[in-house]
């Protein structure tokens, strides 16, 4: 048994943690106990950062130590905005920026290289990475708008800020409460690849600046991120084709189209992340364009309904609807997978400081099945 192969390691069960729980059989998602509608319903994002890296859900006073403590720490250094511009003048990805100015971060910290046993420390920047992230994709879409940065504002929270920051004009209260949920739901998902990717790194007692710039970079990867932005672009050929919704999907699922948005790896049912944003989507609608709407609930009639993909274990996912309420808040697409690096980066941030509190070296071994018993030939004589 120690030797059978488990590629993608899938089912093998490496590390133990009290973050999140996912039954992907019933499509239940819970942190730390609560179950995610409740905490998407009734809890704000800070409140979710602050429920996974101190294990409990604030009172008042501690979710205004801890919020003010946040908004203190948004600011970006100008070097580091210098940087941002370049990339943006470049035409350089968005989630590459976003890598290469988190990865930048650490050179203004104010702790230094603390060392990584150091959690409160590690904490710290922890919550200085979640603040700063925001101020730096705002920025980053600002630049490359030909606009100017828009300086954080200190009476909103981290979702209202960004999109304020993001537009230059301050969100209604539909989109910000609908773009605090979106954060709550991103927030954590048990050890897919970019947490598990963190905790990798963390388990070297690398700091907290190096996992979390590895998380987005495990992020970046097409199989991992960047699904939500599959779907607008599917929903956007489909409003410029000349056929109805029903009949593009029937069309393209004939042609051996896949449908993005639909199967997960762990949910075998609807993904309740999914259940959360349809019914924001559909608020979305009410007050502004509905066809989006109307284009997604169509496909996944069509697809549940009439080609039973549930009976076979395949339903909407969280990126079938996500994309198309970032779109309905006027994120560009490319904005999608960075957006969902801002939001998990507080979840990459609670596995990291988990695991160091009871680390282990993360070493796997692979099956050799290269050649056997070479004959060296020295260089002169090949």
């Amino acid at each position: 048994m120690a030797d059978d192969l488990k590629k993608g390691l899938e089912g093998v069960l490496v590390a133990e943690s009290e973050l999140s729980s996912i039954d992907g059989d019933v499509g239940r998602l819970v942190y730390r106990g609560y179950p995610i509608e409740a905490l998407a319903e009734g809890a704000s994002y800070e409140e979710v950062l602050y429920l996974l890296w101190h294990g409990h859900l604030p009172d008042e006073r501690e979710l205004s130590s801890f919020t003010e403590a946040m908004v203190a720490e948004r600011e970006v250094d100008d070097a580091i905005l210098e940087t941002v511009r370049r990339l943006a003048e470049a035409d350089e990805e968005p989630m590459a920026a976003l890598r290469t100015a988190t990865s930048m971060l650490s050179a203004t910290e104010p702790e230094g290289d603390a060392n990584a046993e150091d959690l409160d420390a590690s904490l710290r920047k922890g919550r200085r990475i979640t603040a700063k992230i925001p101020t730096v994709l705002a920025a980053f879409e600002r630049y490359r708008q030909g606009d100017e940065p828009v300086d954080p504002n200190p009476e909103l929270g981290l979702a209202a800020n960004f999109l304020y920051m993001f537009t230059g004009t301050e969100p209604d209260e539909i989109a910000a409460e609908t773009f605090d949920q979106a954060l709550i739901l991103h927030a954590d998902h048990g050890l897919n690849a970019s947490t598990f990717t963190s905790m990798v790194i963390a388990s070297t007692m690398a700091d907290v600046y190096s996992a979390i710039t590895g998380g987005i970079g495990a992020l970046s990867g097409p199989l991992h991120g960047g699904a939500n932005q599959d779907v607008m672009e599917v929903l956007i050929e489909i409003d410029e084709s000349d056929l109805d919704p029903h009949d593009w999907v029937e069309q393209a699922t004939e042609e051996g189209r896949r449908i993005p948005g639909f199967g997960h790896r762990v949910y075998n049912v609807k993904d309740p992340r999914a259940h959360i944003l349809q019914q924001r989507s559909e608020e979305l609608a009410e007050t502004g364009e509905r066809k989006w709407y109307d284009i997604t609930t169509t496909i996944e009639r069509y697809l549940t309904e009439e080609k039973g993909l549930v009976e076979k274990g395949i339903a909407p996912n969280v990126d079938f609807y996500s994309g198309s309420v970032y779109y309905q808040l006027g994120i560009p697409i490319d904005m999608y997978t960075p957006i969902f690096a801002m939001s998990r980066a507080g979840g990459w941030i609670a596995h990291v400081l988990e695991y160091q509190d009871d680390n282990r070296l993360i070493r796997p071994r692979a099956r050799y099945t290269g050649p056997e018993d070479q004959t060296f030939v020295p260089l002169e004589e090949r």
